[in-house]
């Protein structure tokens, strides 16, 4: 396995939308493999493919403590949403950043698996506030687009200057 790069906020490739996975097969189970290596990594509990640069409908989540129950989720779709909570949440393309989202409590999703095959889910909690996030991403949105436009200025200048920051400090370890 492979740990991918995961592009930042706001790389405007993060606005791409993703096509359908046509097949799946051991190139997108890979694919899989080395998003949920690179979750892991980062840490994070879910990556979509549009974060890594691939714009295929592929996502991957595991919200357990120990990193026990991965779920990949091939071209998903939501079903049916119902009720509606106002969350934090956080993403491996925003780093750092956390602002309150309001989503949908309980959501039906179906997806074809690892191996191909359709299966449908219900989930709720931070399981569905995970899974509606990434799909976002398949859609070229992201979390801080639920913002307010002057919350969005802000963070990113927050982003800039710390990156500033980053970039200066590696300058100086280089000479």
């Amino acid at each position: 396995m492979a740990l991918l790069e995961i592009l930042e906020y706001p790389d405007p490739r993060l606005r791409t939308v993703a096509e359908p996975v046509a097949a799946v097969d051991d190139a997108i189970r890979k694919l899989a493999d080395d998003m949920l290596e690179t979750m892991y990594a980062a840490p994070g509990i879910g990556l979509a493919a549009t974060q890594v640069d691939v714009h295929r409908r592929l996502l991957v989540i595991d919200i357990s403590e120990d990193r026990s129950a991965p779920l990949v989720f091939i071209n998903p779709e939501i079903l049916t949403a119902a009720g509606s909570a106002k969350n934090d949440e956080g993403c491996l393309s925003v780093p750092e950043i956390y602002e309150a989202v309001e989503r949908a409590e309980q959501i039906r999703v179906r997806a074809l698996n690892r191996a191909g095959e359709s299966f449908e889910m219900d989930a709720d909690g931070l399981l569905a506030v995970c899974i509606q996030h990434e799909m976002d991403h398949l859609e070229g949105k992201l979390f801080v687009d639920y913002l307010s436009d002057m919350k969005r200025r802000r963070l990113k200048k927050k982003l800039a200057k710390a990156r500033k920051r980053e970039a200066g400090a590696g300058a100086r370890q280089a000479l």
